[in-house]
């Protein structure tokens, strides 16, 4: 197996990464592969306990991994962190060890609060941990952005930087932030644009076509089925490329057309939803909200699931077996941690 390089910060560390989703293994297999000394730290009798065990790690519930830990990684879901911190992580972890998190979100929103004798950094690849094993393995990585929050060792910034060469990062480009920085436009992505704004413009666009006497099916292609070639080509080149691989026509459409559907009120509302970012109130909300167990989530999950373009969907997608075999592999992919 190829080994990234790396500097001496790392090289006789111990490193426990706690989690085993997505992010959690690839980061795992990444640093083991690399030569560094790694224990994964997940809830016993759980399936990630056996999955980490069957692909060769010391495995050990997270308080005893962190226990002699240089560095000790978080990779599980947001909301469980400030609890995994309080139980597991704040009364093992050593003093001058490193604290690392791949989203700064509770950090950065002080739901977690850290001793003031460790490390705080981050290290955050720009790609689902699928992408970041699977480019490590053919000998190239995901860029990655880097923090330090707290620096007590001196050293905070070169292990930050030890863990992305460590994991691939260094060998695409590693772009330094903050956790201000990392959280607030990553949250904003994801709302605006990559989940909450697509979601939206697909809905709208179904329902458009659809309450203009269209059939269903047809609107179903054209809104949804489709929006993955053009993404693809964003994703590969840019703007530039999509422009390139569509007609003149779909050109001339886009250009006068584009701006009637996201126009300057549209950025007056993401400029609100960006605010609700960064004054804290998103944060407040949803942290509300998963205390009281997550009534309004669900409704508003179910009443995706239940929209006319997932109806239509389902059965559409049931006579595309090609879809079928690679159903699974995105929705995995995109679990940042876990």
């Amino acid at each position: 197996m190829s080994t990234t390089s790396t500097n001496d910060t790392l090289a006789k560390a111990r490193i426990a990464v706690l989690g085993y989703g997505s992010q959690g293994r690839a980061h795992a297999l990444n640093l083991r592969d690399s030569g560094l000394d790694v224990v994964v730290g997940v809830r016993k009798g759980g399936p990630s306990w056996d999955k980490a065990r069957a692909e060769g790690f010391s495995v050990a519930e997270p308080g005893d991994a962190v226990k002699g830990a240089d560095l000790v990684a978080v990779l599980t879901p947001d909301m469980v962190q400030p609890k995994l911190y309080t139980e597991s992580i704040e009364p093992n972890i050593k003093p001058g060890a490193a604290l690392l998190f791949a989203h700064g979100f509770n950090v950065h929103f002080k739901q977690i609060e850290p001793r003031k004798d460790i490390d705080v950094i981050l290290v955050a690849p720009k790609g689902p941990g699928a992408l970041v094993r699977t480019e490590y393995e053919r000998g190239r990585g995901v860029p990655s952005i880097w923090a330090v929050h707290q620096d007590v060792s001196g050293h905070a910034e070169a292990k930050a930087h030890a863990y992305a060469n460590g994991i691939g990062g260094g060998r695409a480009m590693l772009i330094k932030t903050d956790f201000k920085e990392e959280t607030e436009t990553d949250l904003f992505g994801e709302q605006a644009v990559l989940c909450g704004g697509a979601s939206s413009l697909v809905q709208a666009g179904f329902e458009t076509l659809v309450e203009a006497g269209y059939q269903p099916e047809i609107a179903y292609y054209e809104v949804l089925h489709e929006l993955k070639l053009i993404v693809d080509l964003f994703y590969e080149g840019g703007i530039t490329r999509m422009l390139e691989f569509i007609s003149e026509t779909a050109q001339y459409g886009d250009y006068v057309s584009g701006p009637r559907v996201v126009d300057a009120a549209t950025k007056e509302r993401m400029k609100g939803v960006l605010k609700d970012i960064q004054d804290g109130t998103f944060a407040k909300n949803w942290i509300a909200e998963y205390n009281a167990g997550l009534p309004n989530y669900k409704k508003f999950k179910q009443a995706d699931l239940d929209h006319p373009v997932e109806v239509v969907g389902k059965k559409l997608r049931a006579r595309m077996p090609w879809l079928q075999s690679d159903a699974a592999k995105p929705a995995e992919a995109l679990k940042k941690v876990g």
